[in-house]
């Protein structure tokens, strides 16, 4: 395998806070409303160490590169998780790196005792939404919760 997918650390807060921050803009996702702006960017092994979240890193030939991650969706009902913080560098992108990460963050949802998994993004991600719908995600028409991400347009959800 070319990369190496584990849960955050510590140190993995300052490469991660880089990623979001390089990677969000290059899709023009850095005005208001956007995860970019999150006080959790700067902190993300604190952020997910609530109950009922998990988020991961990958890793290549020792620098990570990407990451993602579940936690509970703000203003949702307690069944719902939210997809969170879904970034690559581009030299990540085309290794089946996003599917595997895909896979193991659904797969830590359910052991989280989550029913369905929400995420939001935005037009021109539309890598990312091909992703989300091999991956068994169905485009909803409006947002679900209260996640303050009001520049998001593109919402999609997936039974557990």
């Amino acid at each position: 395998m070319p990369y190496c997918l584990r849960p955050i650390t510590p140190g993995d807060d300052a490469a991660i806070a880089a990623i979001i921050r390089r990677v969000m803009p290059e899709f023009g996702a850095d005005g208001p409303g956007f995860a970019i702006h999150d006080a959790e960017v700067g902190a993300m092994t604190a952020a997910y160490a609530i109950p009922r979240a998990a988020y991961f890193v990958i890793e290549r030939a020792g620098v990570v590169q990407g990451g993602g991650g579940v936690a509970p969706l703000l203003g949702g009902d307690a069944d719902t998780c939210e997809l969170r913080k879904m970034y690559f560098l581009p030299a990540l992108r085309g290794l089946g790196a996003g599917q595997a990460l895909m896979q193991r963050c659904l797969d830590a949802a359910r052991e989280l005792g989550f029913k369905r998994c929400y995420l939001e993004t935005l037009t021109g991600m539309e890598a990312a939404k091909k992703l989300y719908r091999r991956s068994g995600f169905v485009a909803i028409p409006q947002a679900l919760g209260g996640t303050g991400h009001f520049s998001c347009d593109s919402f999609f959800v997936r039974a557990l």
